[in-house]
């Protein structure tokens, strides 16, 4: 483990130092995720919670492009304004 060290400014601002930006592979704009257990203080990188979730559920078939899901959506609605008509 190796320790570095950073100084905080009277906004409570610190800068995370270049290593570990690298390291976690952290840019302008990301966001961070601070976690305070026993007295101690954890930096991970924070996703999106769809970047964190992305494929955590598959199904039996292949995923529907776009095109796929509107025509289908077209059909059923084709298929209830038919049956509304009769």
């Amino acid at each position: 483990m190796r320790e570095l060290l950073t100084i905080m400014t009277r906004k409570g601002q610190i800068t995370v130092p270049a290593e570990i930006r690298k390291v976690l592979g952290l840019h302008e704009g990301d966001k961070v995720a601070l976690v305070l257990e026993n007295d101690e203080v954890r930096l991970r990188r924070a996703g999106s919670v769809v970047t964190q979730t992305a494929g955590i559920l598959k199904g039996a078939n292949p995923p529907r492009t776009a095109e796929e899901l509107r025509k289908e959506a077209e059909e059923a609605i084709a298929q209830d304004v038919a049956q509304r008509m009769t």
